[in-house]
């Protein structure tokens, strides 16, 4: 019998074989009480683990294979460095030493106490990370139970092996390096999860967030796993595998024709020049950016720089970070914004506590203006970098032009202190602000005389604009960038920012998102950031685009508040060759 089964799509196209489980050392957790002679031997077992842990990750970094994408290295050094975190390594510990139970349980328990303040974070990728220390805690629980290296890829498997796993970490992938599977899904994991991350740098089909997956699939059965739609198929009839090989054999068409344009110029058919740059986290981002093609970095997420960690990044800290992205780029522009931290995004080291309501609390520009010396010191790291290549700074969550001002002043701050003491900076150095709130889409005229720049913020947009948060399950599915009022701000922006003649892009899903890049180019917008993986796709609806035949449906689309006919108009604007 056959079984369907829908999550969330991750990797495009399709991918048939049989199924590989790889099973969880979490399951089953027993508890047990210990006299108190062997308390200090518990520990002790409990440092064993941990170090021998952090020498397999450190073994697997050192085997990531050179043609592996670069986001596997980087989240490999993030879990060695969530290992060796007080809240992992240390405080087990303590619960061992306090309630005298064995180091399996109290690691569960400090596991789950961490979970719970991950599942209290408003912002996505945040709460995401929280798969990132069950991963490491997973780890932890095999070499506790001395089942380390019993994870290997079987050579029984050809490369239609399909992994099937509660969750799949970064480590597992590096195990699997020298077994071509095809595609991998997974019962947990969100759109930002460093496995969906994965997913998409790998370019795999892949599906997450599928539940029960794991406990529905039995070795070796045929499953097909359809990356596009987010759904797998368990033991499909001989019709559903003809299809399914089609469709597969299209994707594979597809991916090759892709691959032939990643050196082209974006540009439509009318030879407007379109630019495509790319979204990053941390410097070692950069090598996906350049083999991606991208022709800057148009978003740089700087705030990453300051979480994971027990203490604050020093200035030349944050200098060297900035000056190896800009270095790296050879030329290419790099727009870094400024933190974005504060209530959900509350590092150890930040004592603001956690706001009934983060997402309208402390944060972004409000933080750095509440925290002038914290933010004075990111601001002389940039200035410092700019002297290295084409540095941008954006300044995040600008509300109205009273906070553009005040931190504006910051920056002549920041530049008085150099100058003062002899330090060198770019005298050009171009600012900008993103747009992603309501009030600021609506009075961003005002803005305009005072920054070089403007970028959109299309994530946060939507959804202060719909008062809908997309990361819930109950309400996401009205998260829509097509809403009437979304387009409507995005539409005023854009040709206000065109009027003025100041550069503007968008930053956020929509950018990399190809059903949404005809209506951006026809509303007027000439530059895209983007997740890497997304860009050649994006590139290749660009090139067949020509800008007066998509006019008149884009045109429509703008002018009707009409949810169905909007979504309409959008399938037609897609099915239309525009050649």
């Amino acid at each position: 019998m056959s079984i369907i089964m829908h999550g969330v799509a991750i990797g495009g196209g399709v991918a048939i074989g049989r199924a590989h489980l790889i099973s969880r050392s979490m399951d089953d957790v027993t508890h047990y009480v210990l006299v108190a002679d062997e308390v200090p031997a518990e520990i002790a077992r409990f440092d064993e683990a941990i170090k021998a842990t952090r020498k397999e990750l450190e073994m697997l970094w050192g085997s990531i294979p050179e043609n592996a994408p670069a986001e596997l290295g980087a989240f490999l050094s993030l879990h060695i460095m969530l290992l060796g975190d007080v809240a992992i390594s240390r405080e087990p510990r303590d619960i061992i030493a306090t309630q005298r139970c064995n180091a399996e349980w109290a690691l569960k328990l400090q596991c789950d106490a961490l979970v719970e303040q991950f599942e209290a974070i408003e912002e996505e990728y945040l709460r995401e990370r929280k798969h990132d220390v069950l991963q490491v805690v997973e780890r932890i629980f095999k070499n506790l139970k001395g089942e380390a290296s019993s994870l290997a890829a079987p050579e029984a498997f050809d490369d239609d092996m399909i992994l099937v796993a509660h969750d799949l970490s970064p480590a597992d992938m590096v195990y699997f390096k020298d077994s071509s599977f095809a595609a991998f899904v997974t019962d947990v994991g969100g759109t930002t999860s460093h496995t969906a991350i994965l997913g998409r740098s790998l370019d795999l089909p892949s599906v997450i967030a599928l539940h029960h997956a794991r406990e529905l699939i039995r070795e070796e059965e045929m499953v097909v796993v359809d990356g596009q739609s987010g759904v797998i198929i368990i033991n499909p009839d001989e019709v559903v595998l003809t299809e399914y090989r089609r469709r597969q054999r299209a994707w594979r068409d597809a991916r090759r024709k892709l691959s032939s344009i990643r050196k082209s110029n974006a540009k439509t058919l009318d030879g407007t020049p379109i630019d495509l740059l790319a979204n990053i986290e941390l410097p070692q981002d950069v090598e996906g950016v350049l083999s991606a093609g991208a022709v800057g970095v148009g978003l740089f997420r700087s705030e990453f720089l300051f979480l994971g960690r027990d203490t604050l990044p020093s200035e030349d800290e944050q200098f060297e970070a900035y000056r190896k992205v800009v270095e790296n780029m050879k030329g290419l522009p790099v727009t870094i914004r400024t933190m974005d931290l504060g209530a959900d995004k509350n590092p150890r080291w930040l004592n603001h506590g956690v706001a009934d309501n983060p997402a309208l609390g402390l944060t972004g520009i409000r933080l750095c203006l509440a925290e002038p010396l914290l933010f004075r010191a990111q601001l002389r790291a940039l200035l410092r970098a700019s002297m290295f290549g084409k540095l941008q700074i954006l300044f995040p969550m600008i509300n109205s032009l009273h906070e553009l001002k005040q931190a504006l002043v910051q920056l002549e701050y920041a530049r008085e202190e150099l100058r003062d003491e002899g330090i060198a900076y770019s005298a050009e150095l171009p600012v900008g602000v993103m747009i992603e709130i309501p009030s600021a889409a609506l009075v961003v005229g005002s803005f305009l005389k005072h920054v070089d720049f403007i970028s959109i913020g299309t994530n946060d947009l939507i959804q202060y604009t719909l008062a809908i948060d997309r990361n819930d399950d109950s309400v996401s599915h009205l998260y829509d960038p097509v809403h009437p009022a979304v387009i409507k701000l995005i539409l005023h922006t854009l040709r206000t920012a065109i009027k003025a003649g100041t550069p503007v892009s968008v930053c956020g899903e929509m950018a990399g998102d190809p059903r949404l890049t005809r209506l951006l180019l026809g509303m007027g917008l000439r530059k895209f950031s983007m997740h890497p993986a997304n860009l050649l796709s994006v590139k290749d609806i660009v090139l067949k685009t020509h800008l007066d035949q998509i006019a008149p449906l884009v045109g429509r689309m703008l002018r009707s508040e009409d949810p169905d006919k909007i979504a309409d108009l959008l399938q037609q604007l897609n099915a239309e060759p525009a050649v």
